[in-house]
């Protein structure tokens, strides 16, 4: 193995290396028991499969030739350019890096002159291929934020996107790293042609590519075993951890695989999110393109983890990630970094890092989400269209006051059969949820009426846009408590987690970072929400039939649009939120004529409990207890709560009023100042809750150390520490 020089001419990244230390001895050792520990994953691809995709690729790039020489005759180009006019196939993504595993697809890229558009692409070229006996499953989604064709060729599944150069001619030996190529075309362009720019940028900025790449399929594969790789989800998606470790890279030039792997852990699991990663210094080019600046742009100051690509126009990569995403990777970074720990000590072995987590055991509630459609094809693009909307989901779970993380599991499963004639498929996902504790709280209400209606409502709205006239395409979200999960998903073994089960399961296939969200059918409006009681060592589960609803039922048809209840217009937690939906979120239901069902809280533990079956026709608000981890009562009935049976519940769990007695000006002033002052006591916790987590997480100073570890750049940093600043003040100020 041929050892790098110490001195380095070349300098990588922003800031100077950490550490520029040649591998010892162990750490090849180390790196050699890597290798062989990837192998039973299939990370890495047979020379015989290697050489087919090579042949694939071959062949679609004379297809592209022959395409362009077509569309030039028809557009009447000068028959001696037609011969030389060029056009050619790039690949980007993962097998442009070299880090794609058996069977994963491959991102194309189509170059096509100025004569050429996309218009033809879609049409003339769609054909050609539908004409070619190698090729199936193809299909064309223009409608997508990154159009492309997708088709499975000779069995190496390809999505082929479309780029037209201001260019008469395309030679063969073009760069697309120029920035002078991105001269007077389309936004649609631009953004085909950044996959492509941002690979070749990477792999030019990284000192030892082979470390890089080795290095690059331990994380991906990492990611994947955890369950936090799926940009459409929230997580990172395969270019954001390439940057990641890129970055890794150029803090330690001269490091093995093993060591970066190690590194990447400790940089990481130390990074002061939000402040940005860069692998260089971004560049104007004058192009007037829209880039990622968050002192010009204002949006750009909400992104949570910043990864930002280094070709012009420079992009956020992460700005799917939510708050849940953020902690839960943030977590993974911190417990890798303790498994790596121990494995360079010779206490574990390397599969000590790829073991799955057990996402069924770690939480105490979940939310089931439930995609079904009549046809396998309407199913692929129902399925499509609501896993992109998940986040907006997730995004909604956060804002309620009363949970604290929304975790969605990147894998889906399949939904439960249901016992009737009519052949339906249906896709799952489940999200674990954490609820706040509520110190000094007797009863806790949470309502997840609005939170959900609004995720469906996007659905819908997405789906309508895209004037499909479907409407047998439903959604059904239901809540369950850890012990009902078997029910949902018998085929699994949920007390040894996913991957015990079926290694099979992960798919490491998931390269492609150009996630497309397929256009669907609207569907009549669902309100989904729960209605939930939690009584200590309970056996079962109850509706108003008094029978134990199946799986299939629990999440069967909920597409009711006359049993709807109203929908909300306001959500909880909302400053205009008024005085009559917080009395009706903190009372005791004792009604009898009430269809949900309200337990005290556990006074030592507070911890909420919530459960239901959300359909279209119950609206519930959730009255949940933190007695003993038990199974939960749902109420699956019709019935809806009016706003007559919310005002007739029983206040025997409520804070003492003031009466107001007639005749008496005194007690009506008396009545009338008690009541200011609970509305103020509310708005001031509720102020505090949402600001002094500012203030603690803003409190941050960067020292020099922390400017050269974590390579900021100097103008942004100061930004973020002024920023930082006022928001600490303000926070101050409102808790005190």
């Amino acid at each position: 193995m041929k050892q790098p020089t110490k001195t380095n001419p070349k300098h990588y990244g922003i800031t100077s290396p950490i550490s520029m230390n040649l591998p010892e001895e162990s750490e090849l050792e180390q790196t050699q028991k890597l290798v062989q520990a990837l192998k039973p994953f299939g990370v890495f691809e047979e020379d015989l499969e290697l050489h087919r995709r090579f042949l694939v690729l071959a062949k679609l790039n004379t297809l592209v030739k022959e395409w362009i020489q077509e569309i030039s005759r028809s557009k009447n180009i000068p028959t001696s350019l037609i011969d030389n006019i060029g056009g050619k196939i790039c690949t980007f993504g993962s097998y442009r890096l070299g880090v794609h595993t058996k069977g994963a697809d491959i991102d194309a890229l189509c170059v096509a002159p100025c004569h050429v558009n996309r218009t033809d692409f879609f049409t003339t070229f769609y054909e050609m291929l539908k004409e070619q006996e190698e090729v199936k499953d193809l299909r064309a989604v223009e409608e997508a934020f990154v159009p492309a064709i997708k088709l499975c060729f000779d069995g190496i599944e390809i999505d082929i996107l479309f780029a037209r150069l201001a260019l008469q001619i395309i030679p063969e030996n073009l760069d697309l790293q120029k920035d002078s190529l991105l001269r007077n075309m389309d936004i649609q362009c631009i953004r085909s042609l950044n996959g492509c720019r941002v690979t070749d940028e990477i792999l030019h900025l990284v000192p030892n590519i082979e470390n890089f790449r080795l290095a690059l399929s331990t994380i991906k594969l990492w990611a994947k075993r955890r369950n936090i790789y799926s940009n459409v989800l929230g997580f990172l998606g395969g270019v954001s951890w390439a940057m990641l470790v890129a970055r890794t890279c150029q803090l330690y030039p001269n490091a093995p695989a093993s060591t970066l792997v190690h590194k990447f852990f400790l940089v990481f699991s130390m990074w002061k999110w939000p402040v940005p990663v860069f692998l260089k210094q971004p560049v104007d080019c004058n192009l007037n393109l829209p880039v990622w600046d968050p002192r010009v742009t204002p949006s750009d100051r909400n992104h949570l983890m910043p990864i930002i690509t280094p070709s012009y126009p420079q992009q956020n990569s992460t700005y799917n990630v939510s708050m849940s995403t953020r902690n839960v990777m943030v977590e993974e970074f911190k417990q890798g970094l303790v498994i790596m720990d121990e494995i360079l000590q010779n206490k574990e072995d390397w599969s000590k890092l790829f073991e799955a987590p057990n996402f069924f055991q770690k939480y105490k509630h979940y939310i089931v989400l439930l995609a079904s459609a009549p046809t396998e094809k309407q199913h692929l693009e129902w399925v499509g269209l609501v896993e992109s909307k998940i986040r907006v989901l997730v995004g909604n779970l956060e804002r309620n006051e009363f949970i604290t993380l929304a975790h969605v599991n990147t894998q889906s499963f399949p939904g439960p059969k249901e016992d009737n004639k009519t052949p339906e498929f249906s896709t799952m996902w489940v999200i674990g949820v954490e609820f706040r504790n509520m110190e000094g709280s007797e009863l806790l209400k949470v309502d997840l009426t609005n939170d959900i209606q609004s995720f469906t409502d996007t659905v819908y709205r997405q789906a309508a846009s895209s004037k499909m006239n479907e409407s047998e395409m439903k959604i059904a979200v239901m809540h369950v408590k850890r012990k009902r999960l078997q029910q949902l998903l018998p085929h699994l073994d949920l007390t040894k987690g996913l991957h015990a089960v079926k290694e099979s399961m992960v798919d490491l296939s998931l390269d492609s970072d150009n996630t497309i969200s397929m256009p669907s059918c609207p569907s009549p409006h669902i309100n989904s929400s729960t209605g939930t009681s939690s009584s200590s060592d309970s056996q079962g589960e109850t509706n108003t039939s008094g029978s134990t609803p199946s799986a299939a039922e629990c999440l069967s048809d909920s597409t009711n649009p006359s049993g709807s209840s109203p929908r909300a217009h306001k959500r909880p937690g909302s400053p205009i939120h008024d005085e009559n939906t917080k009395k009706h979120k903190y009372q005791e239901h004792s009604n009898a004529n009430d269809d949900s069902v309200d337990v005290p809280m556990d006074k030592e533990t507070n911890t909420p409990v919530l459960s239901s079956t959300c359909s279209a026709s119950s609206q519930c608000s959730t009255g949940t207890s933190s007695s003993s981890d038990s199974q939960v009562e749902t109420d699956t009935s019709e019935s809806t709560h009016s706003a007559a049976a919310c005002q007739s519940e029983s206040k025997s769990s409520s804070p003492p009023r003031a009466r107001k007695r007639s005749g008496s000006p005194l007690d009506e002033e008396n009545a009338k100042k008690h009541k200011n002052q609970e509305r103020r006591k509310v708005r001031t916790e509720r102020r505090i809750r949402w600001w002094k987590p500012k203030e603690e997480e803003c409190s941050v100073r960067f020292s020099e150390e922390d400017r050269q570890g974590l390579g900021g750049v100097e103008e942004l940093l100061d930004d973020w520490e002024t920023t930082a600043e006022v928001i600490r003040e303000t926070a101050r100020k409102v808790v005190e």
